[in-house]
């Protein structure tokens, strides 16, 4: 025998109407959740705040306590006096007098003569020499004394100097500075010759050049001859 149920107690035909209550109830729950009013809370007058009357604070009230001084100790005691007796004789020291009697002879040692040393004066530079070396044939004060030394210097050294030897030697063309140094001594004579140029042979011939220089009267420094330096610089052109 087979058991039917009832069309009517089957819940699955109502499955739809459940389910469309349920969104009905959900969609009703969710608008009066959006349309709910709300109100911002106001709060009476808190009154104002006085921040002084807490930062103040009690000092208390302290007395000077002045430090107590040390006291001064006593003087020291005058010490014992002891009374001598007229009757207790007395040691005195006898002091010798250094003083000399006019007939007692006095020794006199003799100084012996010191040798006055002669001060050897350096060699002075040319610009700050006193009296400065006269070429031969320069006349004047010392302004034109100097400036007609270093006249004749460069003339000689132009006259004298192998023109063409810088072109032969193959150098660079242009303008190639050459410094001549040398030195007048006491007696007038050209020594110390120093040059510095751009190559071996043309140093070697500065230097021939200079010691063809003719003898010069000395220069003087408080008026004792001394040594002179003298340095000045060349140009030489090479084509």
């Amino acid at each position: 025998m087979e058991i039917k149920k009832s069309p009517k107690s089957n819940l699955e035909n109502f499955s739809k109407i459940f389910m469309q209550i349920g969104l009905v109830l959900a969609l009703f729950i969710t608008y009066v959740a959006i349309e709910k009013k709300t109100f911002d809370k106001t709060y009476g007058d808190l009154g104002s705040a006085v921040m002084n009357a807490d930062m103040e604070e009690e000092i208390p009230i302290t007395e000077r306590v002045e430090p107590v001084k040390p006291k001064t100790p006593p003087p020291p005691a005058p010490e014992k006096i002891e009374i001598v007796e007229d009757e207790k004789e007395i040691e005195e020291t006898v002091i010798e007098s250094t003083e000399t009697d006019e007939s007692e002879a006095v020794e006199v040692e003799e100084i012996e003569e010191v040798e006055e040393v002669e001060e050897i004066e350096e060699d002075v530079s040319f610009m700050i020499i006193e009296d400065v070396p006269v070429f031969p044939g320069c006349k004047g004060n010392k302004a034109e004394l100097k400036k007609c030394f270093s006249e004749k210097v460069q003339k000689h050294f132009g006259r004298k100097f192998d023109s063409e030897l810088p072109n032969e030697l193959g150098l660079s063309p242009g303008r190639k500075r050459v410094f001549i140094g040398f030195k007048i001594d006491k007696k007038g004579n050209i020594v110390n010759i120093q040059a510095r140029a751009p190559h071996p042979k043309i140093k070697a011939e500065v230097v021939k050049v200079m010691k063809q220089l003719p003898k010069m009267k000395p220069g003087k420094q408080r008026g004792k001859p001394v040594g002179v330096k003298y340095s000045i610089p060349f140009t030489l052109i090479v084509e």
